[in-house]
């Protein structure tokens, strides 16, 4: 199969040697390879400036990501049989780590399957084609996981920002079965319902399962509050860890009533109340009636969408964080998360401690990340994206003196 040959500039070959996926469109040769041959989704052969070939991928002219390498291997050919192969090892991976099949079943370019997301929710899956390039691969997607896990229901997912941007249309469809209007997910100790086409993102938060697991032990006769709680995962998980008293708030109605039925549905309801506001001003309003948490959660959307929101997006996180630490009692702990993908480690640690100091002696007592079934491309920081900082706060005695 003779590709088309995506010709690279001098020297920016180098990130892709690398093992980096991604070609922008400042980094071809647009002489030897004019854009206006290339349409939408084209496969192609990719190769450097001294006619060393790079691998095998699709590119969109109209994308500031002119191209994604699909494969290294010059002789790749993307078809059925190449995706049958990576699936069936994304697959493999998942079923390495979970003993029951509810888990992101593909990650994109975590998985060296760029574009291309999959939520397995038992035998319904939640599909996202995110890229002009696996859109063209739509069939042989769907056909590849029907035969690998023989779904009654999917869905595709196709109301995301991303897609604009690959100058796809956004779009919601059932292709298989007749997908529920709630699926039942279980996590920890609970069992939680979700939408999958109205719901946010692909319906469930898989990323945060480890962290959201990992602070219930901590959470055993204590108050907790969970702040950006979407339906509840982690505030039910912890009425059902022995917590005394839980509080969930998020600015989305549809999600309260989520809370309030999930809690209904774990036999928690006298436990766990809801608030629908705005984070900010939930915390200031908790704040000024003097009530106190033991455990606080915050998992907002990410503040940093783009690099040139970063500055915003500090002063968003340390304003929150701040927030949280005065509805903390003394010796509390506070679970804080970003999956700002354009905000490194090192920034929200930084930005998040400086914010809890104060009346507050911060320990950081762990830090975490996203979930084994979202692996990160170790030559792509892009898919390493979620952030989660466990903080011990303590109360100083210096500051409450002055």
């Amino acid at each position: 199969m003779n590709l088309p040959i995506l010709h690279l500039k001098k020297h920016e070959e180098r990130r892709l040697m690398a093992g980096h996926l991604w070609v922008f469109s400042n980094e071809a040769d647009t002489t030897l390879s004019p854009l206006n041959t290339f349409k939408a989704g084209d496969q192609v052969l990719i190769m450097s400036a001294r006619n060393k070939p790079l691998g095998v991928g699709y590119v969109n002219p109209a994308s500031l990501i002119l191209a994604r390498v699909c494969d290294k291997n010059p002789k790749a050919v993307l078809n059925r049989d190449w995706l049958r192969e990576r699936i069936s090892q994304a697959l493999s991976l998942r079923e390495t780590f979970f003993d029951k099949p509810y888990y992101r079943m593909v990650f994109g370019e975590g998985d060296h399957l760029p574009g291309l997301v999959v939520d397995r929710y038992g035998d319904v899956l939640s599909v996202q084609l995110l890229t002009a390039g696996m859109e063209r691969m739509r069939e042989d997607v769907l056909d590849v996981l029907d035969e690998l896990v023989s779904p009654k229901a999917v869905i595709l997912k196709g109301d995301v920002r991303s897609r604009q941007l690959e100058g796809l249309p956004l779009e919601v469809e059932c292709v298989k079965g007749s997908v529920p209007d709630e699926v039942e997910v279980p996590e920890g100790p609970g069992r939680y319902r979700a939408s999958l086409a109205a719901g946010q993102k692909t319906g469930w938060f898989f990323d945060q399962r480890p962290n959201r697991l990992g602070i219930l032990p901590l959470c055993q006769g204590k108050r907790v509050l969970d702040v950006f709680s979407y339906v509840g995962a982690l505030g039910i998980g912890a009425a059902l860890s022995g917590a005394s008293e839980v509080v969930c708030v998020d600015s989305s109605q549809a999600a309260m009533d989520h809370v309030t039925n999930n809690a209904e549905l774990n036999g928690v309801a006298n436990i766990v109340s809801a608030i629908k506001g705005d984070a900010a001003e939930v915390l200031e309003t908790l704040a000024k009636e003097g009530m106190l948490f033991d455990v606080v959660s915050l998992d907002p959307p990410a503040f940093v969408k783009r690099k040139k929101d970063l500055e915003h997006g500090i002063g968003a996180y340390h304003k929150i964080n701040k927030l949280a630490a005065r509805v903390l009692q003394p010796g509390g702990f506070i679970l804080t998360a970003s999956c700002s993908q354009n905000m490194d480690a090192g920034q929200f640690q930084r930005t998040t401690s400086s914010a809890l100091y104060g009346r507050k002696r911060p320990q950081l007592i762990r830090r975490g990340g996203q979930g084994p079934d979202h692996p990160i491309h170790p030559a792509m920081p892009e898919t390493d994206y979620l952030k989660s900082l466990l903080y011990r706060l303590n109360a100083s005695q210096i500051a409450e003196i002055g």
